[in-house]
């Protein structure tokens, strides 16, 4: 528990405002002034959220410098990222509009947009790997290059359960092979590198459906008629089926400060971890739900959300956003949301994707 100390006298008047503009003073020095604000950024942040610039008329970061604060804007979606009260931040959202895109000379299939969170602990190696990484494994599983491949998938809830679990299953290869070599790039120098993992959970948003794909205990809502309709289940130790699960591999889920696979981990399913498998399985949970006119919008957050935040507040946020009519109303989502976790006293990084589904803004 953090210490809190304060004067025992009160002072008030003309002293009090002298300190109180010492105060400010610092902080304008120190470069922190602000820091639940939000200032325009660079060509950076688009590459920090792994889109291009021109899919982004805004990118706004918070004036405390880095990576720590991040709002993305673009006309069907929005995003927002921020430390909170983490010392590192381990985030990472991918936001890939028409992504499996067919190759020259080859006749297109319905466009499609992929979305994920990933929720990095140990490191941010492996959450940053999956952002980089993710949608070109799930376009190469579909056959981007085959848009009868493409087709068959869309039309299948089967095929896209092979899709995702294949890709999902070359990330953790990929991650965990190339481990090593990222150690000496970033912080886990010097430590155990298969201790690093990610949280994974994507959206395909096609035109008649929501494909979502969950490894962790990051989560996707989606918002319709005003009702929150949740996309994916947490993967927590003590969930009854994960814990069948862990056992029967020969694993054990221990209670301290909540239920840890080995009292390590406190999720179940994560993208990397070498070091707790097989308890800890890369395996994802695939729903195909089909879209409607009632819908308004898809969330997808890191447990940094969820962990403070109802499905039903998110939703309600959301619609109140959606009722301005402004514009860009999924980034001020996004960012509303973000900010509500931080008034929370949310302990973890918080991201946050909203994504607009209403049909007259149809992909």
């Amino acid at each position: 528990m953090a210490e809190v100390c304060c004067d025992s006298a009160v002072v008030v008047g003309a002293e009090a405002e002298a300190r109180a503009r010492a105060r400010a003073g610092r902080r304008r020095r120190a470069g922190v002034e602000g820091a639940g604000r939000w200032n325009a950024t660079a060509a950076t942040a688009a590459a920090a959220a792994g889109v291009g610039v021109e899919e982004a008329a805004t990118r706004k970061r918070r004036a405390s410098g880095g990576e720590a604060g991040l709002v993305v804007v673009a006309k069907r979606h929005g995003a927002a990222s921020v430390a909170g009260r983490r010392r590192e931040m381990e985030d990472a959202v991918s936001l890939r509009e028409a992504f499996a895109a067919p190759a020259d000379g080859e006749v297109a299939a319905a466009r499609c947009d992929f979305y994920g969170v990933f929720d990095g602990h140990g490191c941010s190696h492996v959450a940053d790997a999956c952002r980089e990484r993710m949608h070109e494994l799930v376009a190469e599983e579909m056959g981007a290059g085959s848009p009868a491949a493409a087709a068959a998938a869309a039309r299948e809830p089967a095929s896209w359960t092979g899709v995702m679990e294949r890709s999902f299953a070359r990330m953790d290869a990929e991650v965990i092979a190339g481990c090593r070599a990222e150690s000496g790039r970033c912080r886990c120098e010097g430590q155990k590198c298969d201790h690093v993992g990610s949280t994974a959970v994507v959206a395909v948003v096609e035109e008649s459906s929501v494909v979502v794909a969950n490894c962790g205990d990051s989560r996707a809502v989606l918002c319709r008629g005003g009702a929150p309709v949740q996309l994916s289940s947490d993967h927590k130790p003590d969930r009854p089926d994960e814990l069948e699960r862990i056992e029967a591999a020969g694993g054990r889920v221990i209670f301290w400060e909540g239920a840890r696979v080995l009292g390590v981990l406190a999720m179940s399913r994560s993208i990397g971890d070498a070091y707790l498998k097989p308890y800890v399985t890369a395996v994802p949970e695939v729903t195909v739900t089909g879209r409607s006119d009632a819908d308004e919008c898809l969330i997808l957050a890191s447990d940094g959300l969820w962990d403070v935040v109802s499905n039903e507040a998110a939703c309600e946020v959301a619609q109140s956003c959606l009722r301005r009519g402004r514009q860009r109303w999924c980034a001020e989502a996004a960012a509303v949301l973000t900010k509500l976790a931080l008034a929370r006293r949310s302990s973890d990084n918080i991201s946050v994707v909203v994504v607009d589904l209403r049909r007259g803004n149809a992909l």
